[in-house]
């Protein structure tokens, strides 16, 4: 890093700050002056061209990489005195740490390195100051044992080896169970007139439909969809949700989509909590994309894996009227306007294809035809957002050219992320997929200001699969869809993507969305990059862990790279191909060339001939399992040249982040170490670790820099580089920012902002566009492929800049070969086919000459005999060898998989070192195994430099096994290791010697399998030199294959002591400096009883005993001596003393076993369980100087006090079982230093000493809430109400006041959540500023407008909450606490004395989780441990009462048998999974207890999923036979048996014993009568005087004036109460209950009693483990037989709907449009009429009569409308039973918003009647009628939201004029008419007293409407039709028309006559 600075300015000044042990910087700082001038003769090394021919610099690739050299850096300058000429010594020594790690490695150099000295700056012969923290490099420091430390093995130290990779077993591909629950509620403004809609939902190919709602457009379903798959987790994601509304669908149609709403699975998993919840989608319709929105639809939908738990937010009464923009159904940060987009798919042409048809076929035709063909028919399929399309297909060609476009069209930016894309052969039967490829679209576009559309390529993409070998049933055939991963090469694809926003305003727009495909033109062959020459070097230094099934045959092993090296199945030779095409443009050509090596090519590496596979060789036998090649001094090499697009800069980019990433991940994992470990100052760490990410970032900006403006990129490459360096660099800004705000207490959260830096680091380093294909290494047998490992290329590419290269490029890395495909899955995925020691490098072949630089120096290259110099070696021989003794100091393991069905293992362990092996020895019947055990692997040899083998030893593996007594062991973990070297010239001493033992991490596949606590060191043996000069000697002249040296010095390594313990043979103990100090510690044991013990062996258990052991030491419980009586202990307490370490964290575990004891002295093992931590269990004595007594309470309970303003302390104490589990009188409990302080909660802290008073009026706030009521009231006016009556409040008052408390609180707490992430934004911002103010107009806009989105979205939610003041106050009514989870959670499973221990028995699952433990599950052990060091001080025992024979278990109960009455309240069930084909359950409960069982069948509830079940239930219980309580939810059948949905189990016993008093919770206020009347027999007072006897505390004291004093502390509260009568007394009970409120408060023994509360249960059934079936609200009240019996159980039956009849007259309707026009005049008019219904009883429907003809849209009806309804007030619900078909068995009930719905309508006689318009009054908030119909107007429906609204169960009679509305055809709300109308609401009552007619009739009769004449019908009475039609409409016209006429005659006669009378006067006649 810092060289390159040096070699270009030739002056640097370094200044660093120095770390201490723990890796924290302390305050000294260092400042080193590096100058520098470059060797003579060394400046040249360019000059001769041999390393670099610049080429053409048309793209500009190698300017940068010359720059970058260091201009002069010889090569193999300085060899160090022990080095072998022949090593060359890399130019770089650290893989890419940065000045800081470099600061602890030191490593020796020899003063001819001077001149590599930047490397190192800080370095100054450091070796003696502090070997600890250079041998650890970055790791932990070695005195203190770090909890399993994964980073034990993945750091690295030189620079020679790589990190192995831990886990093992592909993950991906394995079939997980989903469950997709969807919600639909309802739908709005859905486009069109007078539906009836459906709503579809489709996931994937699975379609559901609601039922269908008649004539509305704005339909309520309610209706809940449950999905359940089992695929892979990608296939699962890929799903598309798909929403689709239809219009009239039924049996015979299948109805027209209004519009569809699209989205994927993975979209819905990326969501908080996996869900979204109550949100809107947008409907568009996919035929006609210039439509806009179509309507909306509301909806939750939840996507649960297995072991999610999804928080469901509180399902209450949804008063809060939606706003629908607010609460879109789309992800954070996208638009809810979203536009049109073309996406368009390129697909250019695709190489190296496999054979997909067999080749007999392919003879035959040739025999016939005479021609050769290529077997295979290509094309290319595309999916996207539920769409395919297709490429034509290319007949018989390996190489196919399409050079077509697939077009999709889809919203933008879309809910789908992946497109798919998948080549594959056409058959005549059916196609299969040649190979897949995803293209994630967020990772090829950018949605910030500057980013950019998604673009990618033209870019070859390389796809993977199955081998490539043609079997007509490929087994791997799941690997070329895409699932799983790859385990060969199959082909690469040229395409390239594009997308276009849309202008949908344009006219020439085509509408539909569906896919089109067109031809594109043929793009250049330059255009993916310059072709280049590359070259791939391989050495296998090593082959072990061969798997024994494939040892006995000659193994060998082969290397590719695409096609490239593949000699078996690789080239499939295309016959169409030009011979002799222009070199380098053909790849199967070029393969082609170099396989048969022509002569005829004039390049100088004419015969390098590709050797890709080592020579076969047969293994040799290691151990029982595993083989091993004997690869000693000769180490076969592979070598390929491969040509690809030169498009390294790509991958270099990844490298460099990638390699930023890794960084940060270990800094990462060393914070977490030493908070995990609870070492000092982690803060210092993640300090440095923030530090190292900032300069690694702005050293990328400037490395990326060089490479913004070169040419031959693609878009998304400009594009990409752009936005990584604005990422990194405000990654970096805010790293430094953040490191400035790392404190002590706030580590935990930093550390999580730092990983999300992680995250989006890996995402930004996965480059899209691929370049050179990963490498793939094979092993084969007998020309068989057998296992792979998959090496991505960009890992080992080489490049000149340190940074840049790839994190495993010329470095020795452990490489485990695993199975391909299916048959890694599960148990054969465990074990390792083979290990590789294997040394890989790729690059440029002009590069090439660094090939060798990374390998550990000492060997001689033996190249292939006849040929030149310019040849890679063949086999390099490794002349010097270092002889090392091995110790591994095996200590203990713990909690390992149970191998065997008694639910333990009889485990041993086996170490791999090089090629050799040793076991432990076989420990029987246990999964903590202590075997103490040292192995001594002699005489092992390492090939290479003495130097390097310290900094970098290769890995140990340990693998464990459980022994059987038949059949091999079976494979139980696997862990990996390094050991700490001693050469033979450094003392055994400290720091580094002796090693300490450390605890590695175990898996077993992906699943973590236990932890191992052991130390390795690897000692080096001394010769005598004269030895070892002869034997180099005759290994140079070839004479001896093997160098053969006598047993040199052992004297000088450290002694091993012989076997201390007789008993155990020659087993070497792990000697003294290394094993743990010990200290005498006392165990004490509470055995309480065993409970649900199930059958062993089909034989009950009857007389079992418990055994406690640990460290070898053990006690036994007394005998039960019948289980089924009593299956408690006579003897509760017994203890034993052991040797435990000193230090808590090696403290072995405790196993305890339950043991039953049969006949003639037999005992069977029922069951174990390992208690793998005995730290919650150690005890410490209370520190009698705790002045301040809150923080005593805090350690006590280990919660701060918080109480709250709402009428109980709301903020639960939901504490970590750790903290809980403690014995009572033990206090260190650790916690964050400052409580967490919600803004609602008044924290008391009073001192121990003073008599403090706490002021408790009616508890904390309440008074201020009071006044403020009051105020509120008086501001109100208006909406004054009157004070509820306590007559009408029942216990669902209550309720419901709860729940909206308890969302009330939950959006406070939102809100200031957001309101501290806005602040934090807003300081890092503002820092940044500081920092960097030419960034800020980069900065600047996006975060202001990203506030201005919060913002808005937080004014919307504090509308929200101020909802409050502007409704009704509320009326104060007692709450108790609604739980949204168990109760258990709440108060840590009330382990606070008692503790539930499971005994598992049978195998561990081979699953990923642990999943299947429940199953393994045989009863369970209830107890406590208490453990302390023996001389314990004696102030605890001197204390009054102290007990000796119970030890620590002071004060607690007797466990005799105890009768108890349990009344069981089930409130409600919500969200229950659908049992029934209609999609509906019939639910009912079912309560166990012991052996007897309450059924409430005949109870069922009809087709419900949110069933309100209000019941209490009564049973008798005998503790402890009877403790475990099921509630069962079952779906009644009327035929075959009901079917379980879920059920949920309650331990009564832990909650009765409880000190948190969870047998009947105590109220908020106490009352003698009315709905909150006080539960228990016994009253507040007499609990108060119980606790505080048993707490031995003083008090308590009843005094004057309300107060009340208890432990010193005083309490006020209210004194007086009334009885039914009204009548005042006094009491003290108000007093009493004031403490128990704050019980939390007493020192010593104070806690949180359990309040009234109503706790939500996951329902759970064993055939869905892990996924939750729906949920239970319940609660539980306990009460002891012999106590006075409680009163009768509360009535919580569910409210009846009380019975209402509305009764609308329509008056009036004005300016309805008219529709028709009339047949004999044309005259526009309308028939109209009104209909009306109110929602969900549409067949209910009432009209009025037809008014018709009305000329100007006026109408009078005076009809009445009578609707009768069932309404729940509290629900703001009406209740319809309806039967849902004719063939249902009972009635359905729903619950559905009142809403009238008023319709106006214009009759048709022969046609249908044409809709004209609606409206729809919400009956609990509608706007005021207008007073005319002028100002009736369309804003009373837009503006809804603004104007004041009313509410008819208040009003009881409004009159106005209303609007009717409709939308045209642009989806325009427009005024069809105005309705004058009064609605008014009686009471059944009142309705029966007064009953009226419907329509105009009797009684209580409506006048006749004063109509003109003309509304009438014409063919109903024709003559007056005809009389209208001349009286009045023509009277005029005919008037005319008669006078022209007389006039028109008049005019003729005259004509007529006139000349005959002229005559007559002429002639004078």
């Amino acid at each position: 890093m810092v060289l390159q600075k040096v070699a270009e300015e030739g002056h640097l000044e370094l200044t660093d700050t120095l770390i201490d042990d723990n890796n924290m910087s302390i305050k000294t700082s260092v400042t080193i002056d590096i100058r520098y001038q470059p060797m003579d003769g060394t400046g040249g090394m360019w000059s001769d061209g041999e390393f670099l021919d610049v080429p053409d610099d048309r793209d500009g690739m190698f300017a940068f990489e010359t720059d970058s050299l260091l201009s002069g850096q010889s090569h193999g300058s300085g060899t160090s005195p022990g080095r072998s000429l022949q090593g060359s010594i890399p130019t770089f020594r650290k893989a890419g740490r940065g000045v800081f790690s470099a600061m602890k490695l030191g490593k020796a150099k020899s003063s001819k390195d001077d001149h590599k000295r930047g490397d190192e700056p800080a370095i100054l012969e450091m070796e003696d100051l502090d070997k600890k923290a250079m041998r650890l490099a970055g790791m932990l420091e070695p005195d203190t044992i770090s909890l399993a430390s994964v980073t034990a093995v993945t750091t690295n130290v030189s620079n020679k080896r790589s990190k192995p990779d831990i886990k093992m077993e592909p993950s991906s591909g394995r079939p997980v169970d989903y469950q997709i629950s969807i919600t639909v509620i309802e739908a709005r403004q859905l486009i069109g007139l007078n539906m009836d809609p459906v709503v579809c939902v489709e996931v994937g190919d699975d379609k559901k439909y609601t039922s269908m709602k008649e004539s509305t457009n704005c339909p309520y379903y309610n209706e809940y969809f449950v999905f359940d798959f089992h695929v892979p987790p990608d296939v699962m994601f890929d799903k598309i949700i798909k929403l689709s509304v239809i219009h009239s669908k039924n049996l015979l149609r299948s109805g027209t989509l209004v519009g569809t709403f699209k989205m994927d699975v993975g979209t819905v998993y990326s969501q908080p909590e996996h869900q979204f919840y109550h949100k809107w989608a947008i409907l568009s319709d996919p035929d006609d994309i210039t439509a806009g929105c179509k309507g909306y639809v509301k909806c939750d939908i939840a996507v649960v894996g297995k072991g999610d738990n999804i928080k469901t937010p509180h399902k209450a009464n949804e008063t809060d009227e939606d706003d629908i923009e607010g609460n879109l159904l789309l992800p954070e940060g996208i638009p809810a306007e979203r536009q049109w987009a073309r996406f368009y798919v390129k697909i250019h042409r695709a190489e190296g294809l496999p054979k997909m048809n067999t080749s007999i076929m392919a003879n035959v035709k040739k025999a016939f035809i005479g021609e050769n063909r290529d077997l295979v028919d290509p094309y290319v399929q595309v999916q996207f957002s539920g769409q395919k399309g297709k490429t034509s297909v290319q007949k018989s060609s390996y190489e196919p050219i399409w050079n077509e476009q697939v077009i999709f069209t889809e919203l933008f930016p879309p809910l789908c992320k992946r497109i798919k894309v998948q080549i594959r052969d056409s058959d005549k039967v059916n196609d299969v997929a040649i190979g897949t490829h995803f293209i994630d679209l967020r990772k090829i576009s950018n949605d910030g200001d500057k980013g950019f559309l998604p673009t990618l390529g033209p870019a070859w993409v390389n796809m993977y699969g199955s081998t490539r070998q043609y079997t007509l049933m490929d087994e791997h055939q799941d690997l070329n869809d895409g699932l799983g991963e790859g385990v060969s090469f199959r082909a690469r694809l040229l395409i390239s993507v594009a997308v276009e926003i849309l202008d949908t305003t344009s006219p020439e727009i085509i509408c539909s969305t569906d896919v089109q495909v067109e031809p594109v033109s043929n793009i250049s062959e330059s255009a993916t990059g310059k072709m280049e020459e590359f070259f791939l070097f391989g050495s296998f230094l090593e082959a072990t862990m061969i798997d024994r099934k494939i040892g006995d045959k000659p193994i060998s092993f082969e290397i590719t790279i695409g096609n490239y090296g593949n000699h078996i199945d690789g080239v499939s030779k295309s016959s169409s191909v030009k011979k002799k095409k222009k070199e380098g443009e053909d790849q199967e050509e070029e393969n082609e060339l170099i396989q048969n090596s022509s002569e005829d090519e004039a390049d100088e590496d004419a015969d390098l001939t590709s050797v890709s596979s080592t020579p076969p060789m047969k293994p040799f036998i290691t151990d029982r399992n595993y083989f091993h090649l004997p690869y000693f001094e000769k180490k076969p090499c592979v070598y390929i040249k491969s040509w690809w697009q030169d498009q390294r800069r790509r991958l270099y980019n990844s490298n460099m982040m990638d390699k930023i990433a890794d960084k940060l991940e270990e800094g990462l994992n060393d914070v977490q170490e030493v908070i995990k470990t609870e070492k000092a100052f982690p803060e210092r760490r993640l300090r440095g670790v923030l530090e190292e990410l900032s300069i690694g970032c702005s050293r990328y900006v400037t490395l990326a820099n060089k490479d913004v403006n070169l040419a031959g990129r693609t878009k998304l490459d400009r594009e990409r580089l752009k936005s990584c360096m604005r990422e990194m660099d405000s990654m970096g800004q805010q790293a430094k920012q953040i490191r400035t705000q790392v404190k002590k207490n706030t580590v935990k959260e930093k550390l999580k902002l730092a990983q999300n830096f992680l995250q989006r680091l890996r995402f930004l380093a996965d480059e899209p566009q691929h370049s050179i294909p990963d490498v793939f290494i094979w092993m084969m047998s007998n020309n068989k492929r057998i296992a792979y490992a998959r090496i991505p290329s960009k890992d080992i590419l080489y490049s000149v800049v340190d940074e840049e290269t790839g994190k495993d490029c010329g470095k020795v890395k452990a490489v485990f070969l695993k199975l391909p495909g299916k048959k890694g899955f599960g148990p054969a995925g465990w074990t390792v086919q083979a290990k590789l020691e294997l040394y890989l490098w790729l690059g440029l072949n002009k590069s090439r000459k660094n090939f060798l630089h990374g390998l550990p120096n000492g060997f001689e290259e033996i190249r292939a005999t006849k040929m030149g110099h310019g040849l890679p070696p063949v086999t390099l021989v490794y002349d010097m060898k270092q002889v090392f003794q091995l110790r591994a100091h095996m200590y203990q393991a713990r909690s390992l998989f149970a191998a065997d069905s008694s639910g333990l293992s009889d485990p041993f362990a086996r170490v791999f070192f090089s090629s050799q092996s040793q076991v432990t020895e076989v420990l029987n019947e246990t999964l903590c195994p202590t075997w103490d055990q040292l192995l001594v692997f002699d005489d092992v040899e390492l090939f290479g430099e003495a130097t390097e083998l310290r900094d970098d030893p290769p890995i140990i593996v340990v693998e464990f096994y459980d022994q059987d007594t038949v059949g091999k062991a079976e494979f139980i973990g696997r862990t990996f290791a390094k050991p700490i070297i001693k050469m033979r010239d450094e003392p055994y001493g400290p720091p580094r010697f002796p090693p300490q033992l450390e605890y590695y991490q175990i898996y077993r596949g992906n699943s973590i399998a236990g932890e191992l606590l052991a130390a390795f060191e690897l000692l080096q043996i001394p010769f005598d030199a004269e030895e070892i000069r002869r034997a180099l000697i005759a290994v140079h002249d070839f004479a001896v294959p093997q160098i053969k040296v006598g047993q040199g010095g052992r004297a000088d390594l450290p002694p091993l002591e012989g076997p201390t313990d007789s008993e155990r043979g020659p087993i070497l103990p792990v000697p003294l400096g290394i094993r743990p100090v010990l200290s005498r510690y006392r165990i004490e044991v509470l055995f309480w009883g065993l409970r649900d013990l199930k059958r062993i062996n089909l034989a009950q258990v009857d007389r079992p005993r418990v055994d406690i052991e640990c460290a070898g030491r053990g006690v036994q419980s007394a005998l039960i001596q019948n289980y089924k009586k009593n299956p408690n202990f006579s003897t509760l307490v017994k203890w034993f003393e052991v040797d435990l370490p000193e230090n808590e964290l090696l403290h072995p575990p405790l196993n305890i076993r339950v043991v039953d004891c049969r006949a003639f002295g037999r005992y069977i093992l029922v069951g174990s369980h390992a208690v793998s931590t005995l730290r919650h269990f150690i005890y410490s004595p209370p520190d009698k100087s705790c002045n301040n007594w809150a923080t005593a309470a805090k350690l006590m309970n280990g919660y701060m006090v918080l109480t709250n303003g709402c009428s109980q302390a709301r903020s639960s104490p939901s504490l970590s079982s750790r903290t809980f589990s403690r014995p009572a009188g033990d206090v260190s409990v650790s916690l964050e230093a400052e409580p967490p302080i919600r803004k609602m909660d008044t924290v008391v802290k009073l001192d121990a000493m003073s008599d403090a008073v706490v002021k408790v009026d009616m508890n904390e706030d309440e008074s201020d809430k009071e006044k403020k009521k009051k105020k509120k009231k008086k501001k109100g006016g208006a909406e004054e109400e009157e004070e509820t009556d306590e007559r009408v409040l029942d216990w669902w008052s209550k309720y419901f006041a709860s729940i909206e408390t308890l969302k009330e609180n939950l959006r406070s707490q939102e809100a200031a959540q957001a309101e501290a992430e806005e602040r934090e934004d807003l300081e890092i911002a503002a820092e940044a500023a500081d920092i960097r103010p030419d960034d800020l107009h980069l900065k600047g806009s996006k975060m202001k407008e990203r506030f201005k989105e919060k913002k808005s979205s937080k004014q919307k939610r504090s509308q929200a909450a101020d909802g409050s003041e502007k409704r009704p106050p509320k009326a104060r009514v007692d709450e108790l606490v609604v739980y949204n989870r168990e109760l258990e959670s709440e108060y840590g499973n009330f382990e606070d004395w008692l503790h539930t221990f499971n005994l598992y028995r049978g195998k561990a699952g081979d699953d990923d989780e642990h999943a299947l433990d429940d199953d393994r599950i045989v009863g369970r052990f209830k107890g406590s441990l208490c453990m302390y060091k023996v001389p314990l001080s004696q102030e605890i025992t001197r204390e009054a009462g102290y007990d000796p024979n119970m030890g620590m278990f002071q004060s607690i109960p007797h466990n005799d048998p105890i009768h108890v009455l349990v009344r069981v309240y089930v409130v409600r069930a919500t969200d229950l999974h659908p049992a029934d084909i209609n999609g509906k359950a019939d639910p009912y409960v079912v309560i166990k207890l012991g052996k007897s069982e309450v059924k409430d069948k005949e109870n069922y509830i009809s087709k419900q999923l949110n069933p309100v079940f209000g019941k209490s239930f009564d049973i008798e219980a005998t503790f402890p036979m009877e403790s475990m309580l099921t509630v069962s939810v079952y779906d009644w059948d009327l035929v075959g048996t009901d079917d379980l949905i879920g059920e949920t189990k309650i331990d009564l016993e832990n909650r009765f014993y409880s000190k948190f008093r969870a047998t009947c919770g105590i109220a908020s206020n106490y009352s003698m009568h009315g709905y909150n009347i006080w539960r228990d027999p016994m009253k507040p007072s007499q609990i108060l005087a119980k606790l505080c006897k048993e707490g031995k505390i003083d008090g308590p004291h009843y005094g004057p004036g309300g107060k009340v004093k208890v432990a010193n502390r005083i309490f006020t509260g209210a004194t007086e109460i009334e009885d039914e009568n009204g009548l005042k007394k006094q009491t003290e009970e108000h007093l009493a209950l004031s403490v128990l409120n704050h019980w939390e408060e007493i020192p010593r023994v104070g806690c949180k009693l359990v309040p009234e509360h109503v706790e939500t249960r996951p329902l759970l059934n064993p055939d869905k483990p892990g996924i939750e079936q729906g949920r239970l609200e319940m609660w539980v009240d306990m009460f002891p037989m012999d106590m006075p019996a409680p009163g009768p159980a509360i009535d919580i039956s569910p409210r009846k709907p009380k019975r209402y009849e509305l009764r609308v007259i329509i008056w009036n309707t004005d300016e309805v449009i008219l529709e028709d026009d009339d047949y004999f005049t044309g005259e526009k008019s309308s028939d109209i009429f009104v209909r009306g219904w109110l929602k969900g009883q549409q067949e209910d429907k009432q009209d009025t009569d037809v008014h018709y003809h009305s000329l100007t849209g006026e109408g009078n009806f005076n009809w009445r409308f009578v609707f009768p309804f069932d309404y729940l007030v509290a629900e703001e619900k009406i209740i319809i039973s309806k039967k849902e078909s004719m063939f249902s068995w009972d009635e359905t009930e729903y619950k559905i918003p009142p809403r009238l719905t008023m319709q106006v309508w214009d009759a048709d006689h022969f046609s249908a009647d044409d809709f004209l318009g609606a409206i729809e009054l919400d009956l609990n908030r509608f706007p005021r009628g207008a007073k005319t119909a002028k100002q009736c107007n369309l804003d009373m429906i837009r503006n809804e939201q603004e104007l004041p609204t009313i509410s008819i169960f208040k009003q009881k009679r409004v009159k106005g004029w209303w609007p009717f509305v409709a939308r045209d055809e642009n989806d325009e709300m427009e005024l069809t008419g105005k309705v004058e109308a009064e609605l008014h609401l009686v009471t059944a009552e009142e309705a029966e007293k007064s009953p009226v007619g419907l329509g105009r009739n009797e009684p209580d009769p409506l006048e006749k409407p004063n109509r003109p004449d003309t509304t009438f019908l014409w063919f109903l009475s024709p003559l007056k039709a005809i009389r209208y039609l001349v009286c009045n409409r023509y009277k005029w016209l005919i008037i005319k028309i008669v006078l022209a006429l007389l006039l028109l005659i008049m005019i003729g006669l005259f004509l007529y006559s006139m000349p005959g009378y002229l005559v007559k006067k002429l002639l004078g006649a």
